[in-house]
């Protein structure tokens, strides 16, 4: 007469054969393995500090970013030039962890239907990227970028930056009481065009 098999308690039979079992440990695995590659970056100063001459974003440059994150940029343009021949070659130095210190969330991303755009910054005229925005087949015949003409007759709403700069203080953006007082004056009057063009002529120029 057979008798049944009982798997011993610490068998690989037993937890692969208890599903409650097996997901609770592949989930304890994954924790400990994601918490001993992460943890260790809080206290590395290449990816906590940052880089020399780096300062946080000014009003507009700030209400600059929210438009180009509102508008979905992020979907076709990256923010990370990567540590590769071809890529410093055609962007200029690679990107650091110490230049993203301040952005809330950072911009990095892999899709490229456009080029990346970490070290736009200085490459190309105001005047440049207002026509680009507000028209991209004016300057670049072959582009597939969508246009973006109303940005240039939408007002920013000055009440709001002083929230949004208090709120990135307390995530470790070291701006002061005084940044915040004069935000809403700095931003006065300036279009969405304006602040978006603001924001990307600043774009990857702290690093020499």
């Amino acid at each position: 007469m057979a008798t049944q098999h009982t798997p011993d308690t610490f068998s690989h039979e037993k937890i692969e054969t208890n599903n409650f079992l097996m997901i609770l440990l592949i989930i304890l695995v994954v924790s400990v393995g994601g918490l001993v590659e992460i943890v260790p970056l809080f206290f590395q100063k290449s990816t906590t500090e940052a880089v020399a001459g780096l300062k946080p974003y000014t009003p507009l440059q700030l209400a600059g970013r929210d438009v180009y994150i509102r508008e979905g940029c992020y979907n076709c343009h990256s923010q990370m030039v990567r540590p590769f021949r071809a890529e410093t070659l055609r962007y200029g130095h690679y990107s650091v962890a110490g230049e993203f210190v301040y952005d809330h969330p950072f911009q990095w991303g892999s899709k490229r239907t456009g080029p990346d755009l970490h070290r736009v910054g200085g490459r190309y005229s105001d005047e440049w990227h207002r026509v680009h925005l507000i028209n991209p087949r004016d300057v670049v015949p072959e582009s597939n970028m969508p246009a973006y003409p109303w940005l240039a007759t939408a007002p920013l709403k000055p009440e709001e930056l002083a929230p949004k700069m208090k709120a990135l203080r307390k995530v470790g953006v070291p701006y002061t009481d005084e940044e915040i007082e004069g935000a809403a004056e700095a931003v006065k009057g300036k279009t969405e065009l304006d602040a978006v063009v603001a924001y990307l002529q600043v774009l990857g120029t702290a690093l020499k």
